[in-house]
């Protein structure tokens, strides 16, 4: 039986059907490629700046900390980040003085890290940033919050879906 889904879109008639792969593999690649472009538009915000101190990657790491106190395995599940990514990228962080990093007074194997001085002003500039868009990506990228909503509901449910493939293994 071939997997189809009905849309209805300005782009498409009422009640067309359309195979659900195609759109599936465009929605893979959109979604890798807008989280490179993520990474682009910081990068060109730090360039702006005169920054060169932290890369993109580095400085979305220090975005996501914000004022908590996490370990690096709770960055991995809460940020997604790779395993060899944050372990690379808090060292550096943590030499180049963005991030503190202390043991745990209940596990003294774990390792707790939260931003210094330093690492907060990397995160004001990647908050301002993410304000100034939020602020025109509806009036300028033709955005509404409503449409937004749909998305993020559609990426959740993508996201669940591929949780329970991971741990039910369908």
């Amino acid at each position: 039986m071939s997997a189809a889904l009905k849309i209805d879109t300005a782009s498409h008639s009422k009640g067309e059907t359309i195979e659900v792969r195609p759109v599936y593999l465009e929605a893979l690649t959109l979604v890798e490629r807008l989280h490179r472009r993520l990474l682009d538009v910081i990068k060109d915000e730090f360039d702006r700046r005169g920054r060169s101190d932290v890369n993109s990657v580095q400085a979305l790491l220090l975005y996501n900390i914000g004022d908590k106190e996490l370990t690096a395995s709770e960055l991995r599940t809460r940020g997604y980040y790779l395993g060899s990514n944050v372990s690379y990228n808090v060292k550096k962080l943590v030499e180049m003085g963005y991030l503190h990093h202390s043991r745990s007074r209940l596990d003294r194997r774990s390792v707790r890290i939260s931003l210094t001085e330093t690492g907060r002003e990397v995160h004001q500039i990647v908050s301002g940033l993410y304000d100034k868009h939020s602020a025109t990506v509806e009036q300028i990228g033709g955005i509404s919050s409503g449409e937004f909503a749909s998305l993020n509901q559609a990426l959740v449910r993508l996201e669940r879906f591929w949780t329970d493939q991971i741990r039910f293994r369908l």
